[in-house]
């Protein structure tokens, strides 16, 4: 065999290489640091729609109000993962004025400027609510065509049933956006 077709085998095996090894990573970040979660529904509206692809980080989160989180439970539709935005955390008491449509925290009305609609639509949870330890309150977006902590079939989420916070909008391309 002539020298440059050894020279192109040791090329092609080191291509091979790092294919294998850049794989290696993408798997590894996929599985435990990040997933992509395809947005269902319109209860994300106007900061997300439906068909809508999010990165979800899931390593060393600490969840906050006004953090977008995915979250799963038996309870909830089969399992089936849902998106919304915290509101409240543990020890925080929410109320909310469903005729002005007016969202309280410790007493405090929120600025949610990132509201498609005022939060008129009450799911009969019992209000005010202190949040229980290691709870948080969630709300969609979309507050009127939104099922949600103000539902008893939702209640408050439990730390152990969030995946992750959404943190980038990466599909559609025209619509990249760190959310």
């Amino acid at each position: 065999m002539d020298e440059q077709a050894v020279e192109r085998k040791r090329n092609l095996f080191e291509w091979f290489q790092a294919l294998v090894f850049a794989l290696a990573v993408v798997m590894f970040l996929f599985t435990f640091v990040f997933k992509i979660v395809t947005i269902e529904g319109t209860s994300m509206l106007d900061t997300l729609h439906d068909g809508d692809r999010v990165v979800v980080s899931q390593l060393f989160y600490d969840p906050q109000p006004g953090d977008v989180v995915v979250f799963a439970s038996p309870r909830y539709e089969n399992n089936r993962p849902l998106i919304k935005r915290i509101i409240a955390t543990q020890g925080q008491t929410v109320d909310i004025d469903y005729e002005a449509g007016i969202v309280y925290v410790d007493g405090v009305a929120l600025d949610e400027s990132y509201t498609f609609t005022a939060t008129n639509l009450d799911g009969g949870t019992e209000l005010p609510l202190t949040v229980p330890e290691g709870e948080y309150f969630v709300l969609g977006d979309n507050r009127n065509n939104s099922k949600d902590s103000r539902f008893t079939s939702i209640g408050t989420v439990k730390r152990s049933e969030i995946v992750g916070r959404a943190v980038l909008r990466i599909f559609p391309f025209q619509s990249v956006k760190v959310i």
